[in-house]
């Protein structure tokens, strides 16, 4: 897609010579031949467990329970109950991967602003940089952290740094109610995400935009009050439960880029040409994890195949597990080195590591005598 007008030149891929991409397509594509890679029967069904998970523990947190014992645990399943919904149908929605019919995709991928994220923002900054540019610092919005961290090598290192492979965790808790209150309303404002410029919605997306915000913080902060609930309460649960989704989401897409096995490349300062052809650099800058629990691969949406979902996002998740290995044994014929941590927990290990390792000083460079 090209850049929204007066955005900054952005670095181009280099044509793919060896033909891999196109070998790869064609492989997918007699695996599909006489199915669909959308509008799945699992996917639908999917989608209806999982709003009748979140319908049910959302009703029994706000309607039934009376004490905190019940309200604690009910209120993580609320947490995983929204990660679910963004992670399985508003995001295959919003990378058009849900159904062949684009209003289907949009109502899907409006249940973005139902959990309280902008699904009009999130295209920008996910479908569009971030996925063109995976690991590019400078033009992938999701490996900035501002000064709060430095999660890419180029970025520069603060002393406190130093510890943030221990502060960061808990600050994760706070993306998604930040998402929801102001970060959402800032880039609105401003008409830029990160060094990016955007277009601002207009017409029925900027109502999407508003409609969203109304309805999510009614049904997360209005009507708990209105169904007797102390107020203080009721924001103490929004803070327990956003902090759960904020943990989830951010944690999920660390494990994939910002990970010690994941390249960080960067263009030609002159030419700004990629060093790799964009296929090759999608599997370069992303790790896949988990690939053998079912129960992973379900709750996040396939989002453990990352590497398979940056190659075919218009692909529908379900079939994430069998394209896997259709992926790698391509990579092996081309040597294309192929990354997968065997655990969640292994992923986790992996990025602990990375910041860890970011948080230190860079090595001073080494004295070339003449």
């Amino acid at each position: 897609m090209e850049p929204p007008p007066g955005d900054q030149p952005r670095p181009k891929f280099p044509k793919d010579e060896r033909g891999f991409y196109a070998d790869l397509k064609r492989r997918v594509t007699a695996y599909f031949a006489g199915g669909r890679e959308r509008d799945s029967w699992r996917m639908y069904l999917k989608t209806a467990v999982i709003l009748g998970w979140l319908a049910t523990s959302y009703i029994l947190l706000v309607f039934v329970v009376d004490t905190v014992w019940l309200a604690i645990p009910l209120a993580l399943a609320v947490a995983v109950g929204i990660s679910a919904v963004g992670f399985n149908i508003a995001h295959d929605g919003g990378h058009q991967a849900y159904s062949r019919y684009n209003w289907v995709n949009r109502l899907a991928a409006m249940c973005f602003d139902l959990i309280g994220a902008s699904s009009y923002l999130w295209h920008w900054k996910h479908a569009v940089f971030h996925h063109t540019y995976p690991n590019v610092e400078g033009q992938d919005c999701d490996v900035d952290a501002g000064s709060v961290a430095r999660l890419a090598p180029k970025q520069p290192r603060r002393w406190y740094h130093r510890w943030q492979h221990l502060y960061l965790w808990p600050l994760y808790a706070l993306t998604a109610s930040r998402w929801h209150l102001m970060g959402d309303f800032q880039e609105l404002i401003a008409g830029k995400i990160g060094p990016h410029r955007v277009p601002r919605p207009k017409g029925w997306d900027l109502v999407v935009f508003f409609l969203g915000k109304v309805v999510s913080i009614g049904i997360m902060i209005a009507v708990p009050i209105l169904a007797g609930h102390t107020w203080w309460v009721v924001v103490l649960f929004y803070f327990l439960v956003t902090g759960a989704v904020g943990v989830m989401l951010t944690v999920v897409f660390q494990l994939a880029h910002c990970v010690g096995e994941a390249d960080f490349p960067t263009p030609d300062a002159e030419t700004l040409r990629m060093p790799d052809a964009w296929a090759a650099h999608q599997i370069r800058t992303t790790v896949d994890f988990a690939r053998r629990s079912w129960i992973w691969t379900w709750l996040l949406g396939g989002l453990n195949f990352q590497i398979e979902h940056h190659l075919f996002p218009r692909v529908c998740h379900v079939h994430y597990p069998a394209l896997s290995r259709i992926v790698e044994e391509v990579c092996a014929e081309y040597g294309i080195k192929f990354q997968t941590h065997e655990t969640f927990w292994g992923g986790v290990r992996a990025h602990y590591r990375w910041l860890r390792r970011l948080g230190r000083p860079d090595p001073a460079p080494t004295a070339v005598s003449a």
